[in-house]
């Protein structure tokens, strides 16, 4: 029975049956997975940059059932984009959070860590409750929709969302203690994490820190699901030494429209900041992908963030300071095509952006492309996603 699991896995990541290859009764193994290589192009006013890079994650889960309707999950989590792209991550115009060589990023969307998950979860099932307890070494607090990589409403899309960082950029974050309660269709969770993003250094692992705070209601019926959530960050940006707080909301569906398979998301974050100034700042997201046939797919994603563009920098705790909040418009539409017998697309997509007047002799006007092979294992296994 030890080599069933890793014929069943090789079976999955290459697209080949699984029907002979029953799993173990006691362990049940999972794999999920999506990778992106392709061609990159950011053009605006003076610059424009180009590169060929990867985009990807892999993720193992294992559970076992405990008495008779328990569960235990240990999940793991790896990407490979600290050697798939650029030191100082992805071009992406507008972009911001984290830094590189000590310079808070402008313009590129950083590599993810090489670890992106590492826990364990313990379901405890009752007579219409279920109550559920779990750690992360590295690991997602109760905070946001789900992550930008895992919604089916944006994983045929290989840039990043505008708003990642007022909706779901703690999802990789190392220490995470949470619990939840399951009633019907509501969940309602909480959770102690460490609120400082990542260092620079992608491949090791950030000491854990349990200083900031988080809480989430939910709900799911059928196609549809909400939440709302807001949570307490720890100075999450080493260069602005003050403490956020953090309000998101999210309507998803994935579903069916006209017999053709749909999947949409509406979210809206906030990020508050006690500056002195003018330390509140939201982003707005829609994003959907659709089925128009067996083999093809047609993705959009339409944004409104405010960025801080100009004057972003290291400051000095002791000094109040305003902000100079941008507001960016960002507007994608994009399409790939199923290769025939191969867990392989090939897309590509296109992005115009609303700029004020305030960015136009710099970035007027601007528009980027990516063309891409895009790979995804046939066979996902969601319920394993912890979020």
């Amino acid at each position: 029975m030890a080599r069933r699991p890793i014929l069943f896995l090789f079976a999955v990541v290459f697209g080949f049956p699984t029907a002979g290859l029953a799993q173990d009764p006691t362990w049940r193994w999972s794999w999920d997975g999506n990778a992106f290589f392709g061609y990159n192009h950011q053009d605006r006013r003076y610059v424009d940059v180009s590169v060929w890079e990867s985009q990807n994650w892999g993720m193992l889960a294992v559970n076992r059932p405990v008495r008779s309707t328990d569960r235990f999950t240990v999940m793991g989590m790896l990407s490979l984009e600290p050697f798939t792209m650029e030191n100082q991550g992805s071009p992406q115009l507008f972009q911001t959070g984290e830094s590189f060589n000590r310079i808070p990023l402008v313009n590129f969307q950083h590599p993810h860590d090489f670890l992106m998950n590492l826990g364990a979860t313990y379901r405890f099932v009752g007579p219409g409750v279920s109550y559920v307890v779990g750690a992360d070494l590295v690991g997602t607090p109760t905070l946001g929709p789900t992550p930008f990589m895992h919604r089916a409403s944006g994983r045929d899309n290989p840039q990043v969302p505008l708003t990642h960082h007022y909706l779901d950029s703690t999802h990789s974050t190392p220490g995470v203690v949470r619990g939840g309660v399951e009633i019907g269709a509501w969940t309602f969770e909480a959770s102690a994490f460490r609120g400082e993003g990542p260092d620079e250094d992608r491949v090791n692992i950030d000491q854990p820190r349990l200083n900031s705070w988080a809480v989430r209601g939910s709900w799911k019926s059928g196609p549809w699901s909400a939440q709302v959530s807001g949570g307490h960050l720890k100075q999450p940006e080493w260069f602005e030494p003050f403490d956020a707080n953090r309000l998101t909301a999210s309507l998803s569906y994935e579903g069916h429209v006209w017999a053709k398979p749909l999947a949409a998301t509406l979210a809206w974050g906030e990020n508050r900041q006690f500056n002195g100034f003018n330390g509140n700042s939201d982003g707005y997201l829609a994003e959907a992908v659709a089925n128009l046939t067996p083999r093809s797919t047609l993705y959009g994603r339409a944004e409104v963030a405010g960025k801080e563009l100009f004057g972003l920098g290291p400051h000095e705790k002791q000094y109040a300071h305003p902000h100079w909040i941008s507001t960016i418009g960002a507007f994608s539409v994009g399409y790939s095509h199923l290769v025939p017998r191969l867990p392989l697309a090939l897309g590509a997509d296109i992005t115009l952006y609303h700029i004020p007047t305030d960015l136009e002799s710099y970035y007027e006007p601007s528009r980027s492309f990516h063309v891409f092979v895009h790979w995804r294992p046939r066979t996902v296994h969601a319920a394993t996603h912890v979020h």
